[in-house]
Protein backbone atom coordinates (compact mmCIF):
# COMPACT_ATOMS: atom_id res chain seq x y z
CA UNK A 1 0.00 0.00 0.00
CA UNK A 2 2.46 2.57 0.71
CA UNK A 3 4.59 2.05 -2.65
CA UNK A 4 1.20 2.41 -4.53
CA UNK A 5 0.73 5.79 -2.37
CA UNK A 6 4.63 6.82 -3.67
CA UNK A 7 3.34 5.27 -7.07
CA UNK A 8 0.46 7.26 -6.81
CA UNK A 9 2.07 10.44 -5.56
CA UNK A 10 5.00 10.85 -7.50
CA UNK A 11 3.44 10.23 -11.00
CA UNK A 12 1.11 12.75 -10.29
CA UNK A 13 3.70 15.30 -9.35
CA UNK A 14 5.57 14.39 -12.73
CA UNK A 15 2.55 14.84 -15.11
CA UNK A 16 1.55 17.86 -13.03
CA UNK A 17 4.89 19.40 -14.05
CA UNK A 18 5.09 17.79 -17.87
CA UNK A 19 1.34 19.67 -18.22
CA UNK A 20 2.66 22.80 -16.94
CA UNK A 21 5.89 22.79 -18.85
CA UNK A 22 3.93 21.85 -22.52
CA UNK A 23 1.50 24.45 -21.62
CA UNK A 24 3.14 27.12 -20.29
CA UNK A 25 6.15 28.45 -21.92
CA UNK A 26 7.90 27.29 -25.09
CA UNK A 27 11.01 27.71 -23.14
CA UNK A 28 9.91 25.34 -20.28
CA UNK A 29 8.96 22.46 -23.03
CA UNK A 30 12.53 22.91 -24.35
CA UNK A 31 13.66 22.69 -20.85
CA UNK A 32 11.67 19.75 -19.87
CA UNK A 33 13.02 17.81 -23.56
CA UNK A 34 16.17 18.30 -22.47
CA UNK A 35 16.17 17.01 -18.91
CA UNK A 36 14.28 14.42 -20.71
CA UNK A 37 17.09 13.53 -23.12
CA UNK A 38 19.49 13.94 -21.09
CA UNK A 39 18.05 11.60 -17.83
CA UNK A 40 17.16 8.98 -20.77
CA UNK A 41 20.28 8.78 -23.03
CA UNK A 42 22.54 9.01 -19.30
CA UNK A 43 20.22 5.98 -18.28
CA UNK A 44 20.95 3.37 -21.52
CA UNK A 45 24.48 4.42 -21.49
CA UNK A 46 24.57 2.88 -17.93
CA UNK A 47 22.33 0.28 -18.90
CA UNK A 48 25.10 -0.98 -21.60
CA UNK A 49 28.14 0.81 -21.05
CA UNK A 50 28.18 0.77 -16.93
CA UNK A 51 30.18 3.46 -15.95
CA UNK A 52 33.04 3.26 -18.61
CA UNK A 53 34.02 6.12 -21.11
CA UNK A 54 32.08 8.38 -19.08
CA UNK A 55 33.91 11.15 -21.64
CA UNK A 56 32.93 10.12 -24.75
CA UNK A 57 28.85 9.27 -22.99
CA UNK A 58 28.94 13.00 -22.20
CA UNK A 59 29.91 13.52 -25.59
CA UNK A 60 27.54 11.69 -26.79
CA UNK A 61 24.52 13.25 -24.57
CA UNK A 62 25.67 16.48 -25.93
CA UNK A 63 25.35 15.73 -29.71
CA UNK A 64 22.03 15.07 -28.64
CA UNK A 65 21.39 18.03 -26.63
CA UNK A 66 23.04 20.12 -30.10
CA UNK A 67 20.20 18.54 -32.40
CA UNK A 68 17.41 19.69 -30.25
CA UNK A 69 18.75 23.31 -29.70
CA UNK A 70 19.56 23.29 -33.45
CA UNK A 71 15.71 22.07 -34.27
CA UNK A 72 14.66 24.19 -31.30
CA UNK A 73 15.80 27.59 -33.19
CA UNK A 74 14.81 26.42 -36.36
CA UNK A 75 11.30 25.55 -35.82
CA UNK A 76 10.71 28.81 -33.25
CA UNK A 77 12.80 30.90 -35.08
CA UNK A 78 13.22 30.12 -38.69
CA UNK A 79 16.56 30.01 -38.05
CA UNK A 80 17.84 27.68 -41.97
CA UNK A 81 17.20 24.35 -41.74
CA UNK A 82 20.65 24.03 -43.42
CA UNK A 83 22.19 25.05 -40.10
CA UNK A 84 20.64 21.78 -38.57
CA UNK A 85 23.80 19.97 -40.13
CA UNK A 86 25.80 21.16 -37.72
CA UNK A 87 24.34 18.68 -35.34
CA UNK A 88 27.02 16.40 -37.40
CA UNK A 89 29.94 17.88 -35.37
CA UNK A 90 29.70 16.53 -32.10
CA UNK A 91 28.73 13.28 -33.31
CA UNK A 92 32.12 13.59 -35.48
CA UNK A 93 33.98 14.42 -32.45
CA UNK A 94 32.63 11.45 -30.57
CA UNK A 95 33.98 9.46 -33.87
CA UNK A 96 37.15 11.10 -33.30
CA UNK A 97 37.55 10.86 -29.58
CA UNK A 98 37.13 6.69 -29.70
CA UNK A 99 40.30 6.51 -31.32
CA UNK A 100 42.19 8.46 -28.37
CA UNK A 101 40.48 5.84 -25.74
CA UNK A 102 43.57 4.04 -24.30
CA UNK A 103 40.97 0.70 -23.18
CA UNK A 104 39.54 -1.06 -26.21
CA UNK A 105 39.42 -4.19 -24.53
CA UNK A 106 35.83 -3.82 -25.10
CA UNK A 107 35.63 -1.10 -27.95
CA UNK A 108 32.18 -2.78 -29.29
CA UNK A 109 30.11 -1.22 -26.60
CA UNK A 110 31.16 2.30 -28.13
CA UNK A 111 28.21 1.22 -30.85
CA UNK A 112 25.86 1.70 -28.11
CA UNK A 113 26.56 5.60 -28.22
CA UNK A 114 25.39 5.86 -31.70
CA UNK A 115 22.20 3.69 -30.59
CA UNK A 116 21.27 5.97 -27.97
CA UNK A 117 21.67 9.19 -30.40
CA UNK A 118 19.21 7.31 -32.73
CA UNK A 119 16.99 5.61 -30.08
CA UNK A 120 16.48 9.08 -27.55
CA UNK A 121 18.08 11.93 -28.75
CA UNK A 122 16.42 11.74 -32.50
CA UNK A 123 13.11 11.33 -31.64
CA UNK A 124 13.02 13.89 -28.77
CA UNK A 125 14.88 16.39 -30.54
CA UNK A 126 12.39 15.94 -33.63
CA UNK A 127 9.15 16.72 -31.07
CA UNK A 128 9.91 20.22 -32.04
CA UNK A 129 8.32 19.99 -35.11
CA UNK A 130 5.07 19.07 -33.58
CA UNK A 131 5.67 21.86 -31.22
CA UNK A 132 5.92 24.63 -33.30
CA UNK A 133 3.59 25.54 -36.40
CA UNK A 134 5.27 28.42 -38.49
CA UNK A 135 7.56 29.67 -35.71
CA UNK A 136 4.28 29.77 -32.96
CA UNK A 137 4.46 27.37 -30.26
CA UNK A 138 1.31 25.22 -29.02
CA UNK A 139 2.21 21.87 -26.74
CA UNK A 140 -1.36 20.90 -27.23
CA UNK A 141 -1.02 18.27 -29.85
CA UNK A 142 2.45 17.21 -27.58
CA UNK A 143 -0.31 16.84 -24.23
CA UNK A 144 -2.72 14.87 -26.96
CA UNK A 145 0.23 12.43 -28.06
CA UNK A 146 1.13 12.04 -24.19
CA UNK A 147 -2.97 11.33 -23.35
CA UNK A 148 -3.23 8.99 -26.00
CA UNK A 149 0.02 7.05 -24.57
CA UNK A 150 -0.87 7.05 -20.86
CA UNK A 151 -4.10 5.97 -21.99
CA UNK A 152 -2.91 2.88 -23.31
CA UNK A 153 -0.82 1.96 -21.01
CA UNK A 154 -3.64 2.32 -17.91
CA UNK A 155 -5.62 0.36 -20.42
CA UNK A 156 -2.97 -2.34 -20.71
CA UNK A 157 -2.29 -2.19 -17.23
CA UNK A 158 -5.97 -2.56 -16.52
CA UNK A 159 -7.21 -5.51 -18.80
CA UNK A 160 -3.81 -7.28 -18.07
CA UNK A 161 -3.84 -7.61 -14.29
CA UNK A 162 -7.35 -8.07 -14.16
CA UNK A 163 -7.82 -10.67 -17.03
CA UNK A 164 -4.87 -11.40 -18.86
CA UNK A 165 -2.83 -12.94 -16.12
CA UNK A 166 -5.35 -15.44 -15.73
CA UNK A 167 -7.04 -15.90 -18.74
CA UNK A 168 -4.71 -14.44 -21.47
CA UNK A 169 -2.41 -15.64 -24.28
CA UNK A 170 1.13 -14.13 -24.03
CA UNK A 171 1.75 -10.92 -26.29
CA UNK A 172 5.51 -11.31 -26.37
CA UNK A 173 7.15 -14.03 -23.89
CA UNK A 174 10.58 -13.85 -24.80
CA UNK A 175 10.42 -10.38 -23.89
CA UNK A 176 7.84 -9.41 -21.83
CA UNK A 177 6.37 -12.41 -19.81
CA UNK A 178 4.13 -10.23 -18.49
CA UNK A 179 1.98 -8.18 -21.48
CA UNK A 180 -0.90 -10.59 -22.80
CA UNK A 181 -3.02 -9.59 -25.81
CA UNK A 182 -6.06 -8.91 -23.27
CA UNK A 183 -3.77 -6.26 -22.27
CA UNK A 184 -2.77 -5.44 -25.60
CA UNK A 185 -6.44 -4.93 -26.61
CA UNK A 186 -7.35 -3.14 -23.50
CA UNK A 187 -4.69 -1.12 -24.15
CA UNK A 188 -6.00 0.22 -27.79
CA UNK A 189 -9.65 0.38 -26.28
CA UNK A 190 -9.12 3.23 -23.62
CA UNK A 191 -6.51 4.80 -26.13
CA UNK A 192 -9.46 5.21 -28.93
CA UNK A 193 -11.83 6.77 -25.95
CA UNK A 194 -9.25 8.54 -25.09
CA UNK A 195 -8.92 9.64 -28.71
CA UNK A 196 -13.06 10.22 -28.82
CA UNK A 197 -13.03 12.68 -25.59
CA UNK A 198 -9.74 15.09 -27.25
CA UNK A 199 -11.63 15.45 -30.49
CA UNK A 200 -15.08 16.51 -28.62
CA UNK A 201 -13.15 18.64 -26.19
CA UNK A 202 -11.38 20.18 -29.55
CA UNK A 203 -7.45 19.24 -28.20
CA UNK A 204 -7.41 17.10 -30.92
CA UNK A 205 -8.44 19.45 -33.96
CA UNK A 206 -8.81 16.44 -36.42
CA UNK A 207 -11.61 14.86 -38.22
CA UNK A 208 -13.05 12.06 -36.10
CA UNK A 209 -11.76 9.22 -38.32
CA UNK A 210 -7.92 10.84 -37.76
CA UNK A 211 -8.11 11.36 -34.19
CA UNK A 212 -8.92 7.15 -33.96
CA UNK A 213 -6.28 6.51 -36.74
CA UNK A 214 -3.35 8.27 -34.55
CA UNK A 215 -4.78 6.73 -31.49
CA UNK A 216 -4.36 3.00 -33.24
CA UNK A 217 -1.13 3.49 -34.84
CA UNK A 218 0.68 5.32 -31.71
CA UNK A 219 -0.78 2.04 -29.63
CA UNK A 220 0.75 -0.24 -31.68
CA UNK A 221 4.06 2.13 -31.73
CA UNK A 222 3.99 2.59 -28.37
CA UNK A 223 3.64 -0.62 -27.39
CA UNK A 224 6.68 -2.00 -29.85
CA UNK A 225 8.72 0.85 -27.93
CA UNK A 226 7.33 -0.56 -24.52
CA UNK A 227 9.31 -3.93 -25.24
CA UNK A 228 12.03 -2.64 -27.17
CA UNK A 229 13.11 -1.07 -23.92
CA UNK A 230 12.23 -4.22 -21.73
CA UNK A 231 14.57 -6.33 -24.05
CA UNK A 232 17.14 -4.18 -23.89
CA UNK A 233 16.62 -4.18 -19.97
CA UNK A 234 16.52 -8.20 -20.28
CA UNK A 235 20.05 -8.44 -22.21
CA UNK A 236 21.77 -6.53 -19.23
CA UNK A 237 19.47 -7.89 -16.82
CA UNK A 238 18.47 -5.20 -14.93
CA UNK A 239 15.03 -4.42 -13.79
CA UNK A 240 14.55 -0.78 -14.18
CA UNK A 241 16.33 2.15 -16.17
CA UNK A 242 16.99 4.10 -13.06
CA UNK A 243 15.37 5.52 -9.91
CA UNK A 244 14.77 9.32 -10.35
CA UNK A 245 10.69 8.75 -10.21
CA UNK A 246 9.87 7.11 -6.82
CA UNK A 247 7.95 4.03 -7.43
CA UNK A 248 7.70 4.06 -10.97
CA UNK A 249 11.64 3.54 -12.00
CA UNK A 250 14.12 5.41 -14.23
CA UNK A 251 12.23 8.14 -17.08
CA UNK A 252 13.15 5.76 -19.94
CA UNK A 253 11.05 3.06 -18.23
CA UNK A 254 8.25 5.82 -18.38
CA UNK A 255 8.79 7.44 -21.98
CA UNK A 256 9.98 4.33 -23.44
CA UNK A 257 6.50 3.97 -25.49
CA UNK A 258 6.69 8.00 -26.00
CA UNK A 259 10.26 6.98 -28.07
CA UNK A 260 8.47 5.09 -31.04
CA UNK A 261 4.97 6.53 -30.48
CA UNK A 262 5.40 10.06 -30.94
CA UNK A 263 7.13 10.36 -34.25
CA UNK A 264 5.04 7.39 -35.79
CA UNK A 265 2.36 9.98 -34.84
CA UNK A 266 3.86 12.63 -36.21
CA UNK A 267 4.39 10.63 -39.64
CA UNK A 268 1.03 9.69 -39.45
CA UNK A 269 -0.03 13.20 -39.51
CA UNK A 270 2.27 14.53 -41.92
CA UNK A 271 1.39 11.99 -44.50
CA UNK A 272 -1.79 13.42 -44.43
CA UNK A 273 -1.17 17.04 -44.14
CA UNK A 274 -2.42 17.17 -40.75
CA UNK A 275 0.54 18.57 -38.78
Amino acid sequence: MKNLTVRTISGIGFVVVMLACLLLSQWLFGALVIFMMVGMMSEFYTITMGDRYKVSRSLAILAGVVLFCLIYLAAAYQMPVKYVALSIVPVMVVMINSLYVEDKTDYSKFSNLYTGLIYIAVPLALSNLVAFRNGHFSGLLLVSFFVLIWSSDIGAYVFGMAFGQKHGKKLFPSVSPKKTWIGFWGGMLFAIMAAHILNLTGMLSLPMFHSVMLAIVMDVAGVYGDLFESQWKRIYDIKDSGSIIPGHGGLLDRFDSTLLAMPVGALYLSLFDLL
